[in-house]
């Protein structure tokens, strides 16, 4: 594994992740997931820490880029987007539906738009993550 190119897919994942999570969740599906919020008040904060949602988007860049190093196949945009989106489909599933089914927190309207929106997250992160391990700027 190329090391310089391992944390840089990381550092780039994270900042695509954190930026698609401000355009998807912080504006397009704002008022859609507040709407379809489940039974339980009070779990939103009002004010947002930025540096703890920062370091989410930047361990998931670093997850994928682990997981895509690892496997070895994964080196175009395209192959990355392919398996990014899979991975950003089983994570939001399996977390989702865990919550969904131990929670009151949400509604399985918003589990399966959730889904959807880190399902396309993770395919435009893994596309730029996969791009820079296989023929980014430093190889």
């Amino acid at each position: 594994m190329n090391s310089k190119n391992y944390f840089l897919a990381g550092i780039l994942g994270g900042i695509v992740h954190f930026l698609l999570g401000w355009l998807i969740y912080g504006m397009l599906l704002m008022d859609y997931m507040e709407e379809n919020a489940g039974l339980a008040l009070g779990v939103n904060r009002v004010d947002m820490l930025l540096w703890s949602i920062g370091l989410g988007s930047l361990l998931y860049g670093f997850f994928l880029s682990y997981i895509f190093s690892c496997v070895g196949q994964v080196k175009t945009a395209a192959t990355g987007a392919k398996s990014g989106a899979w991975v950003g489909f089983l994570v939001a599933g399996a977390i989702d539906f865990t919550m969904y089914g131990t929670t009151n927190i949400t509604t399985l309207n918003a589990v399966a738009v959730d889904i959807l929106a880190a399902t396309v997250m993770a395919s435009i992160t893994g596309a730029v993550v996969a791009w820079v391990l296989g023929a980014g700027p430093t190889k």
